[in-house]
């Protein structure tokens, strides 16, 4: 066991966080329907640098997610709908490079403290924006390029792909659909973006497939306890969670003024 974890440069202590960070991430996913890759990446970063975090990810989201893309039969529609969109994250994400692990990966913390506040604000706030059929073809490729940007600084995809596809107007199953397809597309490209930086070796790669288990685990108990909770109240409780998360991850842009 300490061979393993020295060869993904993890204590034994970081690994009970970081299986405690998974199955709570996992929980939410099960009781809201999202929020893994935002959970484990936001939590795991203040204890490692997010480069590290965004690695442990990739097995987790990729199954999760890829469950979730399968679930419904609107596949096809929705790829030839969004491909512009998911063409844009590919490009954003490869064109990120090593943003991660530049500066210690000091700035990708600050940028992910910042896109956690920014994506609390926008669920705290139930922000709607719309989107009209004929708009789409110029939003699409420019959302999902940020997105793709976003995606490598900090290994989190949910802005701004989340609020666009949800002005879209899309049923419910069919938006529950693209965001699985959305996220599958993007834990994708940054497998390939973490892999050319030689971020997620065949250790990190085990200790991803791991943390599977406390995630599907948690996904379980959050299904099972999903219609005994207020979906209201504990969406709020979450986005709350994120704001301070993101306010304190941030804050490290004061903190390193401060020592300057």
């Amino acid at each position: 066991m300490s061979s393993f974890l020295s060869s993904i440069d993890m204590s034994a202590t970081v690994l009970a966080a970081s299986l405690a960070v998974f199955l709570l991430a996992g929980f939410v996913k099960g009781v809201i329907g999202l929020g893994l890759p935002t959970v484990a990446v936001g939590l795991l970063s203040l204890m490692m640098p997010p480069v590290q975090a965004a690695a442990l990810l990739i097995v987790p989201s990729m199954v999760t997610n890829g469950w979730q893309l399968l679930t419904g039969g609107a596949l096809r529609a929705l790829v030839r709908r969004l491909w512009t969109l998911l063409a844009g994250i590919v490009l954003g994400t490869l064109a990120g490079g090593s943003f991660m692990n530049a500066d210690g990966g000091r700035r990708a913390i600050i940028v992910l403290g910042l896109a956690l506040v920014l994506y609390a604000l926008a669920g705290l706030a139930s922000w709607t924006p719309s989107v009209s059929p004929a708009q789409e073809q110029w939003w699409s490729p420019a959302v999902g390029l940020t997105t793709g940007l976003v995606t490598a600084a900090t290994g989190v995809f949910v802005i701004p792909a989340v609020p666009y596809l949800q002005a879209l107007g899309l049923p419910r199953e069919q938006l529950i659909q693209a965001l699985g397809l959305s996220f599958t597309v993007s834990t994708l490209a940054l497998a390939v973006n973490l892999g050319q930086g030689g971020a997620f070796s065949g250790g990190v790669g085990w200790a991803s497939l791991v943390l599977l288990l406390p995630a599907l685990l948690g996904m379980s108990i959050g299904a099972r306890v999903r219609g005994r909770v207020q979906a209201v109240t504990f969406r709020r409780c979450f986005f709350i969670g994120l704001l301070l998360l993101g306010l304190h991850l941030a804050s490290a842009l004061l903190r390193q003024g401060g020592a300057a």
